[in-house]
């Protein structure tokens, strides 16, 4: 079943508007607690530093890739660079959400900061889906062109 996402979307604020709206007419309160927030924060601040550390070492990796790989062609080459730098975009992305969340006031903050999130993340995702498509077909083409050339 195909859904709709802004379809989706709106049923799903219509269903936190019904759910905050049901729990303030019986007295709850829906404000994050400030010590959560403050721990979420610390929390999302080591997980980056972890995350710089290890992407330290992400891009020795590329590196020695790369180096192992010389034979390949230049296309090989920028088509692995592209795959890292869509990963890394990726993970930055997450980290920003991560970040936003650890900032949250209240619910409502964390559904338009998760909505925002996602709909950021269909747009870069069918663009890297395109991205990908094609460098793959360059790839193949010029993989294939010594075959060619020798039929």
């Amino acid at each position: 079943m195909n859904a709709n996402p802004q379809t989706v979307a709106e049923q799903a604020r219509k269903q936190y508007r019904d759910v905050t709206t049901q729990l303030s007419h019986i007295g709850l309160d829906t404000a994050i607690p400030e010590g959560v927030r403050d721990l979420a924060e610390k929390t999302v601040a080591n997980t980056r530093d972890a995350y710089d550390r290890s992407m330290d070492a992400f891009e020795v990796s590329v590196a020695t890739f790369e180096k192992s790989f010389y034979a390949a062609s230049e296309d090989v080459a920028a088509f692995n660079r592209n795959i890292a730098d869509i990963a890394r975009r990726n993970v930055s992305s997450t980290f920003d959400l991560a970040t936003g969340l650890a900032g949250a006031k209240d619910l409502a903050d964390v559904m338009k900061l998760q909505a925002a999130y996602w709909r950021k993340q269909v747009e870069a995702l069918t663009a890297q889906a395109e991205e990908v498509r094609a460098l793959s077909s360059r790839v193949t083409a010029a993989s294939a062109e010594p075959f060619k050339s020798q039929m």
